[in-house]
This record gives structure tokens, sequence and C-alpha cells, in this order.
């Protein structure tokens, strides 16, 4: 790689805060909100024009479609979350669990009034693109924007960007897969001019469970699952390969699920076109997924109208705003979450929050019927080498087979609001992160109907 010297110049300094986060997914709007509550100064950076990140701008609205009968989990925020939207009729009921399916349109909104009324500074159309590190000390990150190159001071600093790229900037020590074996991104889309009643006639014909998984995409389930319903379609895109109508890239997987179904007929979430071999810390991967994922989607569009009874006449709504991206980086953190926990319901003295047995990924899906659940350590979210910084969200410490439980938004939620009150408490308490009070940090986190333990 060839190399060109950059001038040093001034950078004006845009804000100083106490508490910044930098990336307005759900964990991102969590940390903020979470820390904004306990009184101290935040700002919320975001490079898009909205927050909610997967939910919004890619456009997952089943936040939490594992949620059944039995299910424990830790509440707060995501709760919260999910009652902002159903007060504002921006949710419906998702259609395979007892959770609420989100308007991936109208809940920007909502995270607009949710960060509003927490009293969070909020900076959209701005990118993190170097962190201010002294004597292993995070200072602050500079920006790139409209207005330039510029600065942003903080006491705490919270990655919730879901690669953790700020902590890699910073210089913490982290781990990522080679290309091959990262988990697929996902181009999602939505489907407008649906005949909604031929269509659910047919699913009901179809009969699709989660039992159906396991001929496609080699998955293993706990048994108690095979029989539950799925909104998994996957036969009419085989159909269409073997008869030729569909030509399938090899790095290109069809077929999967969708959400919503809409009376004015749309069909939402339609997670149905999966790229393999793309690092999404790689502008050129990502361009390649973005042009090649759409291209797919048309395609199986195609193949909805010619093979799904109802489909005849859909046509395309929307594109997600951005790739469905599922793993990149992880921190080495102070502890290092291993599937042994996620599956034996690990327990932790310093738990910041509980999350349900749910395993998707990694040929894994289990479904937490049975009340199982494990606890998440704060160990989990404090990087190595670097301190007075916080990461929150998918790339937290773990080993691959943990990722497919905390990569889950209901977990990145969790994660964050544990993040947001910890860095919060560390700056009224002034002690670094690496000696903030867990004890406090927990009372908080109840105190904000959190559960712990």
């Amino acid at each position: 790689m060839k190399y060109i010297n950059e001038p040093p110049k001034k950078i004006p300094i845009l804000a100083k805060t106490d508490v910044l986060v930098v990336g307005g997914g759900p964990a991102g709007l969590a940390a903020a909100i979470a820390a904004a509550r306990e009184g101290v100064n935040t700002i919320l950076v975001e490079r898009y024009g909205c927050f909610g990140g997967v939910i919004t701008q890619v456009g997952v609205e089943a936040v939490a479609w594992y949620r059944h009968e039995g299910t424990i989990e830790a509440g707060g925020l995501l709760f919260e979350f999910e009652e902002k939207a159903r007060t504002f009729g921006a949710s419906t009921k998702e259609c395979q669990s007892d959770s609420e399916a989100l308007d991936a349109e109208m809940f920007k909104y909502v995270a607009d009034k949710m960060v509003t009324e927490a009293g969070v500074k909020p900076l959209l159309h701005c990118y993190a693109v170097d962190a201010i590190v002294e004597d292993g000390m995070i200072k602050g990150i500079i920006t790139e924007s409209k207005s330039g190159r510029q600065a942003i001071l903080a006491k705490r600093i919270i990655d919730c960007t879901g690669d953790a790229d700020i902590a890699a900037l910073a210089g913490v020590p982290f781990t990522k897969r080679k290309r091959e074996e990262l988990s697929i991104v996902t181009q999602m889309f939505h489907c407008r001019g649906v005949n909604t009643e031929r269509f659910l006639r047919y699913i009901e014909e179809l009969k699709p469970t989660y039992a159906d998984w396991k001929g496609f995409w080699k998955m293993e389930t706990s048994g108690k699952e095979d029989n539950m319903f799925s909104p998994y379609l996957v036969k009419p895109f085989m159909d269409a390969i073997n008869e030729g109508f569909l030509n399938k890239p090899d790095n290109v997987d069809f077929g999967g699920t969708y959400s919503s179904v809409t009376p004015e007929g749309e069909v939402t979430q339609l997670n149905m076109v999966h790229i393999s071999g793309i690092d999404c810390t790689n502008v050129e991967d990502l361009t390649r997924a973005e042009m090649i994922g759409r291209e797919c989607v048309i395609n199986a569009v195609n193949v909805l109208r010619k093979y799904v009874p109802g489909f005849e006449k859909a046509r395309l709504r929307n594109f997600g705003m951005t790739l469905g991206t599922r793993e990149s980086r992880f921190i080495e953190g102070h502890y290092k979450m291993t599937g042994k926990d996620v599956m034996n319901q690990g327990r932790f003295e310093d738990s910041i929050g509980i999350f349900p047995e749910f395993i998707d990924g990694n040929g894994i899906l289990w479904l937490p019927t049975t009340g199982r659940y494990f606890q998440i350590p704060y160990r989990a979210i404090l990087p190595k080498k670097i301190d007075n910084l916080l990461v929150a969200g998918r790339c937290i410490s773990g080993d691959i087979m943990a990722h497919a439980a905390f990569r889950n938004m209901g977990c990145c939620i969790v994660t964050g609001q544990g993040a947001g009150v910890a860095a919060a408490i560390s700056v009224l308490d002034d002690v670094p992160t690496s000696k903030v009070d867990i004890r406090k940090v927990q009372s908080t986190l109840e105190k904000q109907n959190v559960r712990v333990f």
C-alpha cells in the first residue's frame, strides 16, 4: 500500500461532554438514554440521518422475536422501546412471538422523541474517524461531516458502532475472523402490492416451522423449536433455482423469513438475500455487497411473483438503507464470554443484565421457552489497554458461539443500557471505568427497571 503525508492542522472542538456515545443503533440509543437519565451531559453521534441502526436503517422490525411464554429477560429499555412504539402506533404484533414488530420508518421518529425526552444531545450525519488517546485514557474522537473535521472531547466514551471502530482506532486489542469465515450479510427488502389474503392462505397450507430451517441452513435445534411456527420461505427459491428461473451466485443464498403482513398489502422485513465472504470493515467489500445485494433482491422479487401465491402483482417497496451485518471485530475485554456461558446459564458477580438462552447463529437455533437465561458481565464490555472506554453491542468480548446470542438486538440493548449507566456512575464518582463501583451500577440499573441477576 502506498501512502501520502497529510499536513498537520488545528482541529476545532465541536463539543465537550461527560459521556459520548458513538453509534445510534439499539445499543447506542440505550447507552445514551441510560446515561442521560443519571444526570450527566450526554451526546449521541450517528453517521446516518436517523437513529435506530439495524431497526431503521436495515429494516429489521423484530427486536425480540425470540420471546415466548416462559422467556425471562432483562426488560429495561427494550420494553420501553416496544411500549413507546406501540403508543405512537409504530408497531404491530410480531408474527411468531410475544413481541412487537417495530415499524422501521416510524421508529425513526420514536427514537427522536426518546433521545430528546432523555435530554441527550443528538448529532446526526457525523462520522467518527479517529480516537484521541493520552496515557492509556481515551479523551475524545475526531469526526468528519459537512461541517468539516472536528473534535468532540468527553470524560467517558461508549463505542456502539457495531464494528468496534472507536476501540480499534484507540488501540484496543481485538480479533476478527478471516473473510471466508465471517457471518453472512443481508440485503433486506420490503414489498407492496401483495394480495395478503392469498399469501396468508398459502402460508397456512405450507405450515412452515423452525424444523424447516434444518433442510437448507444446516441448522441444529434443541428439538423444542421444531414444531413451532416460523415465517420461513425457501421452497420457492429452491424451485426457481432447480427450474433455471433463478441464477444463484456462488456467494449468495436465497430464502429466509418475513415479518409483518399488513392490510395495505405490504410484506416487510424480507430477510431472503444472504451474501457470504464480506468483511464489513472493508469499504470495497461493502460496495460490492450492496450492489450484488440489490440485484439479487430484484431477482428475489421476481421469484416471489412467479412462485408465491399473493405476490403475483407485488412490487419492491424499498431496500434497507444499508446492509444488515452480523459480525466483524470482537474486542478483547477483561472477560471473554463463551458458548458455555450462554448455553449453561452463566452467572457473574459483575452482571449488568440478563439475556434469555436464545442462540441464533453458527448452525444453532435455540429459542428461550424454558425460563433459562445467562448473565452478562461488566468485564465483557470493558476493553483491555484503554481506560474510560466501554463497548456495547455485537462486538463485545466473546467467542463466536457467545456471539450467536449477544449479537441479537435485545442483548445489544442490555449491554448498551449497562454501559450507559456505568459511564454515568464513573463520571459522577470521578473514577475511571475500570474502577467503577459495580454494586452501584447494578443498583442503578435495577432502578431503571433492568433485571441484573
